[in-house]
């Protein structure tokens, strides 16, 4: 089983920092990690895709966050996402995912956590 704990999450004010961690346990395959990242949920929208970091630390965000976010990890199993100048539009229930690929017929795995919310209100 492979489990994510996120954390970090709360109220703040628009302009504020936030910095949202996420740390993986259980029996994972390390080697065949193909990114880490952070998806959102708002209220009344799609979820989307904020953030990803790949095994080779290549770094993706969707274009609302550019500039703001930053996205990184410190062990194999461990990622952050530092936001920054949040927006209103940036509250969300946010979910660590990573995804594995595995086997020369790629065998795709994304695990999720469980959720954390931020609130960006004044």
């Amino acid at each position: 089983q492979v489990q994510l704990e996120e954390s970090g999450g709360g109220l703040v004010q628009p302009g504020g920092s936030l910095r949202l961690s996420c740390a993986a346990s259980g029996h994972i395959y390390t080697n065949t990690i193909e990114h880490m990242g952070w998806y959102r949920q708002a209220p009344g929208k799609q979820r989307e895709l904020v953030a990803t970091i790949s095994s080779d630390g290549i770094t993706r965000y969707i274009d609302s966050v550019k500039g703001r976010f930053t996205v990184s990890r410190d062990a194999l199993t461990a990622v952050h996402l530092q936001m920054n100048n949040l927006k209103s539009e940036d509250t969300a229930v946010y979910y660590c995912t990573i995804r594995t690929v595995a086997g020369v017929n790629p065998n795709v795995h994304d695990f999720w956590g469980q959720g954390t919310q931020v609130t960006v209100s004044s």
